[in-house]
């Protein structure tokens, strides 16, 4: 199994993060769009969008997020302004837990992501910039979210319920 890197990113007061980390695995996925569909699905992430990220700072507070890199390469502020840059490749995937930040910096041109959301998450999906009138709200969707949901590379066994202090999930082999 492939072991994620974990990030952290206090609130900078417009972006509420997560005190739940952010992981990365790196080289984790075939370098292949369908592939990466097939593998989150298997795991209980059903695919929900091919493209790329956004270009401005953004976060989800009903849902969790996957992004598979299929294709290219492209560095991604996560966390807010104030977060931290990362270059991610084909092959990798971000999993981010609700309220965390994230803006494309700089892309190749055959930037593709498979986006995905924990099955069941997507129907009510938001995306928020950080405005101040949607604070409480924000934190109010982010504190029902379920944090029981398996990881989108490893299934049910992976990294995530480990690092996100939970039991192992069903959803996944």
């Amino acid at each position: 199994m492939t072991e994620p890197e974990a990030f952290t990113f206090a609130t900078d007061g417009a972006i509420p993060n997560s005190r739940l980390p952010m992981l990365v695995y790196r080289q984790a996925v075939p370098a292949d769009p369908d592939a990466i569909e097939r593998r989150f699905d298997e795991h209980g992430w059903p695919p929900a969008w091919r493209d790329g990220v956004h270009p401005y700072h953004h976060f989800h507070s009903t849902a969790h997020e996957a992004l598979g890199v299929a294709r290219g390469h492209a560095r991604v502020l996560f966390g807010g302004p104030n977060g931290r840059s990362l270059e991610l490749a084909a092959g990798d995937v971000v999993v981010l837990p609700a309220g965390v930040g994230h803006c494309r910096q700089d892309a190749s041109p055959d930037l593709l992501i498979v986006g995905a959301y924990p099955r069941g998450m997507a129907a009510g999906l938001d995306t928020r910039r950080g405005r101040p009138e949607e604070v409480a709200e924000v934190y109010r969707n982010i504190v029902n979210l379920s944090l029981h949901v398996p990881d989108p590379v490893n299934g049910g066994q992976g990294a995530l319920g480990r690092l996100w202090g939970m039991s192992p999930v069903a959803g996944g082999s």
